[in-house]
C-alpha cells in the first residue's frame, strides 16, 4: 500500500474512532444523589454513539432506551414509582454508568432573580447578607432526604442541550449554606409535612427580567420582543463569545476614558464648568433612568447632567449637604466646576458635604457625570432624595435637568445584549431552562419581578406568558407558585402612585391561571434592602400554597384575605374578602391602617377603617363621595389587615385607572 493510501486510511480511521468508541454519558442533572419525581413516568436521557444500544436498570428491571439519533441523544422512561430509596440506577451502552443513592420523591424547580438566588449564608465577603438566624439554621440542617442541584449561570442565543451545575448535594450543615434560602425553607416545610424526599433544582440569576426566562415561542404574544429574538436567531456566534469581545473593548475605553469622553474639553475644562454654554442641551426629568428617554433607550456609556440653581442668600457661604439619591453606576459630582464627590455603586445613596464658599448667592451650576456600562443608567432615586440642604432650608433638585452624552454611541462597541446577555429576551430560558427538559417536576416556585417593576403593566401579559410557556415544555398541569414582591424603599407620607404596587397587582392577576398560588411578602421586607432576610416566612408561605395547589389540601389556609367586592353607601365603602380562614384580624391593632380612598377626582386620601364582622368599612372626611379604595398600594406600605392564620391581606385597588407604568415596553 502506498504511503498516501496509508495516510488516507489512517485519517479515515481517526474520523471513525470517536463513534466506534463513544461512551454513554448523562446530563449534569442526572447523577448520584438525585431525586426523581414520584408517581409519574420519569424521562431519563443522555448521549451515546448514533445507533448504539442503551439500556437502564432500576429497581431490578431493565428498560430499553430509544436509539440514539444523529446527535447521539437517547431517552428512556422509568415507570411511575412511589416515594422511596435509596436506589441504584445503571445506564449501560458500550460502557456502564452506576448512579447511587437515588431517591424518589417530589422535585421542584426554583427560579427567578436575586431573592431566589439568595443563599442561606453567602460564603463571599461581597455577597448578600445572610438569612436571619443563618448559623442556627445551618447547624440544624440535618435533612439527608432533601437534595439540591444548582445550575451554573449561563446565557445563549438559542436553546441548549446541556447545562453545568453543582451536581446533586445532600442537605447537611456542610452543604446547606450554599442552597437557595427560599427554596431550602420551602422544601424543608414540605418534607416535615409529607415525609417524602424533596429534590430542588435551582436555576436563578439576580437582577434579571422575566422575558429572559421565556422561550422565543412563548414571547410571540409580546411583539415588542420580536426584533431582538430575530437578531438572535440569525447569529452564528455564541452569546458568551460576543459578550466577552464587547467587554474587552469596553475595558479598553475605560482605561483611557478621558480620551473618549467629549465632556473633557481641549482647553482643560469640562462640561461641569459654569461658563460652558449648555442652552442647546436637551432636558430630562430626574430622578429617572435615562433608558426611559427614547433617545437613550439602549444606551450604555457616559452622560453629563447639568442643572442651574438659584441659591438663596441665606444658604450662600454656609456648609451645605447635597443629596442625589441613587446613581447607576458611577458618578463624579461638581458644583461650579469644583468636584465635591464621587461614588461607585448603583445601590448607594449619594450624600456629599459642600464646603462653605463653593456655592454663591444666585446662579450656580450643579453637574453630575454618570458612567454606566450595563443595565439601567442615570440618577434614579426618589424625588425627595434630590435636594440641597442647609441653613435651615431645603432646595429641591428633582425636575428637569439638561444632559449631554459624553461617549457617543458611534465611538462604542455594540453590545450583543444591552445590559448583559442575562438581560435579553430568551437568553436564560435557552441556557438554564431548556436543558432541564424533559426532567419531571412536581411544580415550580418563582421569585422575580423587581427588575420588571418599571414595566409592571407589561408584566400582566409577560408573566402569564412565562407560566404558559413553561407548562408547554414541562406539563400542562404543572403547579406554579410565586412570591409577590415584598415591601421596599422608604415609606411616603401621603398616598401615591407606585410601580411596585402595580407589579404586585400584575403578579396577583396571574392567579386567574389554573393551578397557581401566591405567597404574599408585603410585611416581611426591609425598606432599605431589596433582599428581605426573613426567607423562612417566604418559604413557609410558598409551602402553604403548595399544600393547596400541588397536594390538594382544601383545608389549609394558604393565602391572606383577598379583595372580593365593594359597595359604597353614605360616604363610606364596605369591602368584602375571600380567603378569610376563620376570620379577619388586625395585627398590632386595634386601629386598621394602609387604606386610602378617592372620589371621582382620583385624588387619594388616607382613610379610617374598621372591622365589621368579616368586612372592612373605610371612609375619609376629605372624600365625601368615595368611589375607589386602595390598600397597601405603595412601595413600602404598612397595612395590618390579616386573617387569623397570620397571613397578610393581599394588596389591592378597586379602581382600574391608568398607572405610572402604563404603556411602557
Amino acid at each position: 500500500m502506498s504511503v498516501s493510501k496509508l495516510a488516507a486510511t489512517a485519517s479515515l480511521l481517526g474520523l471513525l474512532a470517536p463513534a466506534a468508541h463513544a461512551t454513554v454519558r448523562l446530563p449534569a442533572l442526572v447523577g448520584s444523589h438525585m431525586v426523581l419525581q414520584r408517581d409519574r413516568p420519569v424521562p431519563v436521557w443522555g448521549w451515546a454513539a448514533p445507533g448504539e444500544a442503551v439500556s437502564l436498570t432500576f429497581r431490578g428491571k431493565t428498560y430499553r432506551a430509544s436509539t440514539p439519533d444523529a446527535s447521539g441523544r437517547w431517552q428512556a422512561t422509568l415507570p411511575p414509582t412511589p416515594a422511596g430509596g435509596p436506589y441504584a440506577l445503571t445506564v449501560k451502552g458500550q460502557n456502564t454508568i452506576e448512579l447511587t443513592d437515588v431517591l424518589v420523591g417530589d422535585v421542584w424547580l426554583a427560579s427567578g432573580q436575586s431573592n431566589m438566588q439568595f443563599k442561606v449564608k453567602d460564603a463571599n465577603p461581597g455577597g448578600y447578607q445572610p438569612t436571619q438566624n443563618a448559623d442556627q439554621e445551618i447547624a440544624a440542617a440535618n435533612f439527608p432526604n432533601i437534595r439540591f442541584f444548582t445550575a451554573d449561570q449561563a446565557v445563549a442565543y438559542r436553546p441548549q442541550a446541556e447545562l453545568v451545575g453543582t451536581g446533586w448535594q445532600v442537605c447537611s450543615p456542610a452543604t446547606v449554606a450554599g442552597f437557595s434560602a427560599v427554596a431550602y425553607f420551602f422544601s424543608r416545610d414540605l418534607y416535615e409535612k409529607y415525609h417524602v424526599p424533596m429534590g430542588v433544582v435551582v436555576s436563578s440569576w439576580g437582577g434579571t427580567p422575566a422575558e429572559a426566562w421565556v422561550s422565543a415561542e412563548g414571547l410571540k404574544t409580546l411583539p415588542e420582543f420580536a426584533p431582538r429574538i430575530a437578531t438572535f436567531a440569525a447569529k452564528t456566534t455564541s452569546l458568551q463569545d460576543d459578550q466577552r469581545a464587547y467587554e474587552t473593548k469596553q475595558r479598553e475605553i475605560l482605561r483611557n476614558v478621558r480620551a473618549h469622553d467629549k465632556g473633557y474639553l481641549p482647553n482643560g475644562q469640562t462640561w461641569a464648568a459654569p461658563e460652558v454654554d449648555a442652552r442647546a442641551w436637551p432636558t430630562m426629568t430626574l430622578p429617572g433612568l435615562w433608558e426611559n428617554t427614547p433617545a437613550l433607550a439602549n444606551y450604555d456609556g457616559i452622560v453629563w447632567f447639568r442643572k442651574e440653581i438659584d441659591l438663596p442668600a441665606a444658604m450662600a457661604g454656609q456648609p451645605l449637604t447635597l443629596s442625589l439619591g441613587k446613581i447607576d453606576d458611577v458618578d463624579s459630582t461638581y458644583i461650579n466646576g469644583q468636584k465635591v464627590g464621587s461614588t461607585n455603586g448603583y445601590s448607594k445613596l449619594r450624600t456629599y458635604q459642600v464646603p462653605a464658599g463653593v456655592l454663591r448667592p444666585g446662579r450656580n451650576v450643579l453637574a453630575v457625570r454618570v458612567i454606566d456600562m450595563g443595565g439601567g443608567g442615570g440618577i434614579a432615586g426618589e424625588p425627595g432624595e434630590l435636594a440641597l440642604r442647609g441653613a435651615g432650608q431645603t432646595l429641591p433638585l428633582a425636575g428637569p435637568w439638561q444632559y449631554q452624552v459624553g461617549l457617543p454611541p458611534e465611538d462604542q462597541p455594540v453590545a450583543p445584549a444591552p445590559g448583559g446577555g442575562q438581560m435579553a429576551p430568551t437568553t436564560l430560558y435557552n441556557a438554564m431552562i431548556a436543558p432541564l427538559q424533559p426532567f419531571a417536576f412536581k411544580g415550580v416556585i418563582w421569585y422575580q419581578g423587581e427588575t420588571n417593576a418599571d414595566r409592571a403593566e407589561q408584566y400582566r401579559t409577560l408573566f402569564s406568558a412565562l407560566i404558559t410557556d413553561w407548562r408547554r415544555h414541562f406539563g400542562a398541569d404543572l403547579p406554579f407558585l410565586f412570591v409577590q414582591l415584598a415591601n421596599f424603599q422608604p415609606a411616603r407620607p401621603q398616598p401615591a402612585e407606585s410601580a411596585w404596587a402595580e407589579l404586585r397587582e400584575a403578579q396577583a392577576l396571574a392567579l386567574k391561571l389554573p393551578r397557581t398560588g401566591m405567597a404574599t411578602a408585603i410585611d416581611i421586607g426591609d425598606p432599605a434592602d431589596i433582599h428581605p432576610h426573613n426567607k423562612q416566612a417566604v418559604g413557609r408561605r410558598l409551602a402553604l400554597a403548595a399544600r393547596h395547589v400541588a397536594y390538594g389540601d382544601n383545608q389549609v389556609v394558604y393565602s391572606g384575605p383577598t379583595y372580593a367586592s365593594m359597595a359604597a353607601s353614605g360616604g363610606a365603602i364596605r369591602l368584602k374578602f375571600t380567603q378569610l380562614g376563620t376570620g379577619l384580624d388586625v395585627k398590632n391593632g386595634p386601629a386598621l391602617h394602609g387604606f386610602a380612598v378617592a372620589g371621582a377626582d382620583r385624588q387619594f386620601h388616607w382613610a379610617t377603617a374598621r372591622l365589621v364582622g368579616n368586612e372592612v368599612v373605610v371612609q375619609s372626611a376629605e372624600v365625601k363621595n368615595p368611589v375607589a379604595v386602595r390598600y397597601d398600594w405603595a412601595d413600602s406600605p404598612d397595612g395590618n389587615l390579616y386573617n387569623k392564620a397570620g397571613l397578610p391581606a393581599v394588596p389591592f385597588r378597586t379602581d382600574t385607572w391608568p398607572g405610572v407604568t402604563a404603556g411602557r415596553k
